[in-house]
């Protein structure tokens, strides 16, 4: 793993601003933005790196929506980049959110303004089912479409048959790969 590029603070509050801003739904609609801006277009992280952030991200306790911004920005940044980040993130969600419930208050019986809130849910439908075809297909390359495909409908039946806590699942998937005993390298005695 080649060690993270060190991200201007001018960079990652851009970046982080963007997230916020455009972050509608709250935390699991901001992912794919998240992976966009830090993955792609800034190169901060590779996308297994994204990944393994994004599954510690989610067992632990509190909003996405500044775990993985605080993370990130003290990986790439340090303290303060933590801090520029999380700060990027939640001051424009403070500010589009007052902005947006006033005027949805004084609005809330017209027709147009209900049918914006409605249409929200598709849009982040669509963002989250492509951000799990990315990882379903990123986890195929390292265990197979037979592995994955396996946990997914394994993982599937234990939250919606079962009524299994998605953290519980999380956490156990994360037990079994730290628990696993490492492959032997060919040559290594």
């Amino acid at each position: 793993m080649k060690a993270p590029s060190k991200a201007p603070l001018g960079t990652l509050f851009w970046a982080f601003t963007r997230i916020g801003l455009l972050g509608f739904g709250g935390g699991p609609s901001m992912i794919p933005l998240v992976r966009e801006e830090v993955v792609k277009r800034h190169a901060w992280l590779s996308d297994e790196e994204f990944a393994d952030i994004l599954a510690i991200g989610n067992t632990l306790p509190g909003p996405i929506a500044t775990k993985m911004p605080g993370y990130i920005g003290y990986r790439v940044a340090g303290t303060l980049g933590c801090i520029v980040a999380v700060g990027a993130v939640i001051i424009p969600m403070i500010v589009a959110m007052i902005a947006l419930l006033t005027v949805f208050s004084r609005y809330r019986d017209v027709a147009w303004i209900r049918g914006m809130g409605q249409a929200v849910v598709p849009v982040v439908m669509v963002m989250m089912g492509q951000l799990a075809w990315d990882f379903l297909d990123k986890s195929q390359l390292v265990l197979g479409w037979l592995v994955s495909l396996a946990m997914a409908a394994a993982a599937g039946v234990l939250i919606y048959l079962l009524g299994v806590h998605p953290g519980l699942v999380i956490g156990g998937i994360l037990a079994a790969a730290l628990l696993r005993p490492m492959p032997r390298k060919a040559g290594a005695s």
